[in-house]
């Protein structure tokens, strides 16, 4: 048999011979930069696999459906604390062999190694975000605000105030400006009496209220000078220093911090797949890399011992931890929020937050 002739037939061969499909996991999450940053983080440095990032707009609701009707094609979400607790309680989620995740260098499990004890088993540690005052470089002269009593202040640091639509994070900074402690915050807003006391604060900055209810709004809003201080998403604040060097400050006193998971769906398609991505994603390497394009914080301790010691960490040369919302120095002044309570309150607190705002419009 001559050489083209045994050539022609190993092709025929190897064409015939069936290739393993690479399974796709998928992962629905928020979109925009936040889904960039773990695509990147992620999604690129995992060899076993491919990943298929699905946009969804959150809630439980469409989890519900799949897997009632047994028909699942997602197989990981992010989710927010209460959709982490309410999902795992429902059945939703899957629970999951901890021993299986990434231990630290010292051996310290990755349980052992969060900053805030898992809600269940059901969750894989992801970033944790807050809710912050800001403000422009140059907007008040002499004495800067420092403090979320000084968010409150309208007589020492004049002009409109930017807030949400919604009492969460709004009530405890509220009172952590009052003199409550970080500690204290949630046992009070369990009192009758703790909620007016919120309310009383609010009432200090009602004829300075400026509302709104998308992340884009705040940077907007303190940008074009019509509120000298606003409430906003750390992350969007960041994102503005870090990529569009704009003059913002942000104060980190009394922010309020809230926590964010994935899960592994009851029934996913590619399950096996999907808990060894959970695995990568969760390592202390990786958590510490979506730091390179997003300042958000890691859950796991150990990712702050990488970043410190890669700084500048960001993914343009400039540095991260000052942006990073749950960095050591800052969380002694900090409140993490307990999706718990606002389960458990928040109904009310809701009905006469939307009562108070109903005033100005």
């Amino acid at each position: 048999m001559n050489i083209s002739l045994k050539h022609a037939l190993l092709t025929l061969i190897v064409a015939a011979t069936p290739v393993a499909a690479q399974t796709v996991v998928n992962v629905a999450s928020w979109g925009g930069a936040y889904t960039a940053s773990q695509q990147k983080a992620y999604a690129d440095t995992w060899k076993e696999g491919k990943v298929n990032f699905i946009n969804y707009e959150g809630g439980l609701d469409e989890i519900r459906i799949q897997v009632a009707s047994g028909i699942v094609t997602w197989d990981i979400v992010d989710v927010l604390p209460h959709e982490a607790r309410v999902g795992c309680d429902q059945g939703l989620f899957e629970e999951l062999d901890r021993s299986m995740f990434t231990p630290t260098a010292d051996g310290t499990s990755m349980d052992d190694d969060l900053l805030v004890p898992p809600p269940n088993d059901c969750v894989v540690p992801q970033v944790f975000w807050s809710y912050v005052p800001f403000y422009q470089e140059g907007t008040f002269s002499g004495e800067q605000p420092t403090t979320i009593a000084d968010f409150f202040n309208v007589k020492k640091f004049p002009g409109k105030r930017g807030i949400h639509t919604w009492p969460n994070a709004l009530i405890e900074m509220a009172l952590v400006a009052d003199g409550v402690s970080v500690k204290e915050v949630y046992d009070v807003m369990s009192t009758d009496e703790g909620i007016d006391r919120a309310f009383r604060m609010l009432d200090k900055i009602r004829d300075h209220a400026v509302f709104w209810s998308s992340g884009a709004e705040p940077l907007k809003l303190v940008k074009s000078g019509r509120v000298s201080m606003s409430l906003a998403f750390n992350g969007r604040i960041g994102a503005a220093i870090l990529f569009e060097d704009e003059k913002f400050v942000t104060v980190w006193d009394g922010q309020v911090l809230e926590e964010e998971w994935l899960v592994l769906l009851k029934g996913a398609p590619n399950a096996e797949q999907a808990l060894n991505f959970l695995v990568h994603a969760s390592a202390p390497e990786q958590q510490a890399a979506q730091a390179r394009y997003i300042n958000y914080g890691p859950m796991r301790q150990s990712a702050f011992e990488i970043i410190r010691a890669g700084e500048p960490w960001f993914d343009n040369g400039k540095t991260i931890m000052e942006h990073m919302p749950n960095r050591p120095e800052v969380m002694s002044r900090s409140v993490v929020a307990d999706p718990d309570w606002w389960a458990d309150y928040g109904e009310p607190v809701d009905e006469r937050y939307t009562a108070w705002m109903a005033q100005y419009f």
